[in-house]
């Protein structure tokens, strides 16, 4: 496999809001989100955005950009469906827990622990919606599998 572009992980999922300048400030503020790219078009719609965390890379745009690309909506405008949600690893999941409740985003399941036992991993993670409905996971890595001998 050739290696991709420089700042470009091997996969970037691409999140369509209705509002998403607004979206993109609260993804900054609740998640840790950095802004390395914005684009916007007319009456401030955003045309494309590049927002990074660590090294993996999300793409949000407006949903209403109906004339090129129609088949894209944002949870709330099919209903709250999430076809897909967002699974990123952080330092320390109490603590971004509190920061995203703290800044609005619903807590579909508190922080638990999962141990798939010596052989596997052990992680500890909790699910949230953000202001457009996508749903995410964050994950902190508390043991690797064990070396197979």
């Amino acid at each position: 496999m050739k290696p991709t572009p420089p700042g470009w992980p091997r996969i970037s999922p691409a999140l369509y809001y209705r509002d998403a300048a607004k979206a993109i400030d609260w993804l900054c503020r609740a998640f840790g989100f950095d802004v390395r790219l914005k684009v916007e078009g007319a009456d401030g719609r955003i045309e494309h955005s590049e927002l990074v965390f660590g090294e993996g890379v999300i793409m949000v745009a407006d949903s209403e950009r109906r004339e090129r690309f129609a088949y894209r909506r944002s949870p709330g405008e099919v209903g709250g469906s999430n076809t897909q949600s967002l699974m990123l690893y952080v330092d320390d999941v109490e603590a971004h827990c509190k920061r995203a409740r703290e800044s609005g985003a619903r807590i579909v399941s508190e922080p638990v622990t999962t141990d798939f036992g010596e052989e596997y991993w052990s992680d500890r993670a909790y699910e949230c919606e953000d202001v457009g409905g996508h749903h995410w996971w964050f994950t902190q890595r508390l043991r690797d599998p064990k070396p197979k001998a």
